[in-house]
């Protein structure tokens, strides 16, 4: 069950992360991924560390938020493989702050990559999935999408924005055989985490640790293999009857901290 064999995925900052989790996890699952990676390094390291499990990838570099580059690399993808079965949208960055602590400066930074990276991302394979009759679109989304977040004004927004195109392409497409759903974690010890923490708490970083962990109700973070692995499964023939859906791999963030 969940084989990719065959199918070739696009995975948007695939160079760490849950975006890295998912690439590991889709290429030991048979797909042939595509990293598509601002950092050449970060790419590189995903590459490297597929293919010494045999793994089939191949390495993109450009920024989500150019639209001229995503299509001429997804135009180039397409001249070589002939298709995009799947594109994953992981490419995000964070902002923390409220209203009055967001410049505007703040705002279009994250909006041009958050929300108009995955617009670009989407624009650039939706002519090739309507013109192969079928395509599996999922974007990273957010607790953010559905709740009030501390501090996280800029990001909530954007996150808002990811879960609102996602139904609204999963509609538009319904009839198309595309199918476009998103996921939606709560806190994913990735790097990020640890870059936060060491720049805000430094000296303190486990204490913190701890303390954003027990946030969640289940008591821990999730670690990015978890997301990954739902994931691979809305990715897969098996979830052909799923689409326009959202789904919160939070540790009973959403429901149970109401």
């Amino acid at each position: 069950m969940f084989s990719l064999q065959g199918k070739n995925a696009v995975i948007t900052g695939a160079g760490s992360g849950i975006g890295q989790a998912i690439a590991h996890t889709f290429a030991e699952n048979g797909a042939e991924v595509r990293i598509l990676e601002l950092r050449k390094e970060a790419a590189e390291e995903t590459l490297t560390q597929i293919r010494s499990k045999g793994g089939k990838a191949k390495i993109f570099a450009g920024n989500v938020s150019n639209q001229k580059e995503m299509m001429d690399l997804m135009q180039q993808m397409i001249e070589e493989d002939g298709k995009i079965d799947i594109l994953v949208n992981c490419a995000g960055i964070a902002h923390v702050g409220k209203l009055d602590q967001t410049t505007e400066e703040d705002f279009d930074r994250i909006y041009n990559v958050n929300v108009k990276g995955i617009y670009n991302c989407m624009y650039a394979v939706i002519g090739q999935m309507l013109k192969q009759h079928h395509g599996i679109i999922l974007n990273m989304a957010s607790v953010a999408s559905s709740v009030g977040i501390v501090d996280r004004f800029a990001y909530s927004m954007s996150k808002g924005a990811v879960l609102t195109m996602t139904l609204s392409v999963a509609k538009d497409y319904i009839d198309k055989n595309i199918r476009c759903n998103c996921i939606s974690p709560a806190r994913v010890h990735t790097p990020f985490v640890d870059g936060f923490l060491a720049k805000n708490y430094p000296g303190k970083e486990k204490e913190m640790f701890d303390k954003l962990s027990k946030t969640q109700p289940i008591g821990r973070m999730a670690e990015p293999k978890e997301v990954a692995a739902v994931a691979l499964f809305l990715c897969s023939d098996e979830a052909g009857f799923i689409t326009g859906c959202d789904y919160p791999v939070d540790g009973g963030f959403i429901k149970l901290n109401n």
